[in-house]
């Protein structure tokens, strides 16, 4: 569905992207992510065709997006970030005027107006203007608009900024549902929206592509920690400092740090690695020190530790290539 390679951008002297290349094949949700001036608003506008490369190539269903424009944009529905409105229009009235920007048939308008409006809960809305709605309903209209023509790409800009913790609940469900029969290219800084509606994450930093994989394998290659409570095997009491050292000796732990026991004669630590998961070797250092496991707990880095890693690694000298 998208295939970009080598693309460029330049704005003066500023060079905004920097030969970046990826592919995106049918039905597949892609978060793509990078901070801000990193190059996803205007990677995006190329893709809808509101801008134009210095370089390389977007394609669209097959289609150069700055050879035959106009047919590229009927593949692609597209939500910007500060999604324009016509707010002085009712919704009907507006879905009714990019129903006719988009070539529907006139004896299809409002059948597929109606359908358009149930499907992002619009169907109570339809005669009140659209300035009189809350961010959130604005925030449908501007998702409708991008799907009325069926389109088989979304590309949605920020879709939920400026929304309160329920409208940003709503807008997800609402692209998940969506995602299971379009394909769907979606920028956000909020990553727990990422985690929980794509399939496959893009990270973009300073113009240039630094990762590309799935939410589960970015967070399970960068390591995480392992938090541990202990006690003697032997009813004895535990020297924390001599423990702390066991634990210190582990292979792969990098990091050591002091966390709530159970009480009594209990100790816990958090147990930091970087990628061997040390479990193993943790329980072998256990039974060597007479130690009883109470309870072992391994969480992964968060997205958002690995994003902060590989576009601060970016910025730095020496480059990192991108996951593969």
């Amino acid at each position: 569905m998208i295939q970009i390679e080598g693309l460029t951008k330049t704005y003066g002297a500023t060079q905004a992207l920097k030969g970046v290349s990826f592919e995106v094949p049918r039905g597949q949700v892609v978060g793509f992510l990078g901070p801000n001036g990193a190059g996803k608003s205007t990677t995006m506008r190329i893709l809808a065709g509101y801008v134009t490369p210095s370089a390389g190539s977007a394609k669209v269903a097959g289609v150069d997006v700055t050879v035959d424009p106009v047919q590229a944009r009927r593949s692609i529905g597209y939500l910007p970030e500060n999604n324009p409105l016509y707010e002085e229009m009712m919704v009907r009235e507006f879905l009714g005027f990019i129903a006719e920007l988009r070539g529907i048939p006139t004896a299809q308008r409002n059948a597929r107006i109606q359908r358009t409006a149930e499907r992002c809960g619009l169907q109570n809305h339809l005669g009140k203007d659209i300035h009189q709605l809350s961010k959130g309903y604005r925030q449908r209209v501007g998702l409708a608009q991008a799907i009325l023509h069926d389109p088989d790409l979304l590309i949605l800009d920020e879709p939920t900024t400026g929304l309160d913790p329920n409208q940003i609940v709503e807008i997800r469900n609402l692209i998940k549902e969506l995602g299971q029969e379009k394909t769907v290219i979606l920028s956000t800084h909020i990553l727990s929206e990422v985690q929980s509606t794509c399939s496959r994450v893009l990270i973009i930093s300073d113009g240039k592509l630094v990762a590309d994989d799935s939410p589960e394998r970015l967070t399970v290659g960068e390591g995480g920690t392992v938090s541990v409570v202990l006690t003697s095997r032997l009813g004895q009491k535990l020297d924390a400092a001599v423990v702390r050292q066991v634990m210190e000796s582990i292979p792969g732990v990098t990091r050591v740090e002091t966390a709530e026991g159970e009480g009594g004669d209990t100790l816990g630590f958090a147990l930091r690695y970087s990628s061997e998961d040390p479990r193993r070797a943790l329980f072998e250092a256990a039974v060597k020190n007479d130690l009883l496991l109470l309870e072992v707990k391994r969480q992964h880095v968060s997205l958002e530790e690995t994003f902060r890693k590989l576009t601060a690694a970016e910025n730095s000298t020496t480059p990192r290539p991108a996951a593969a």
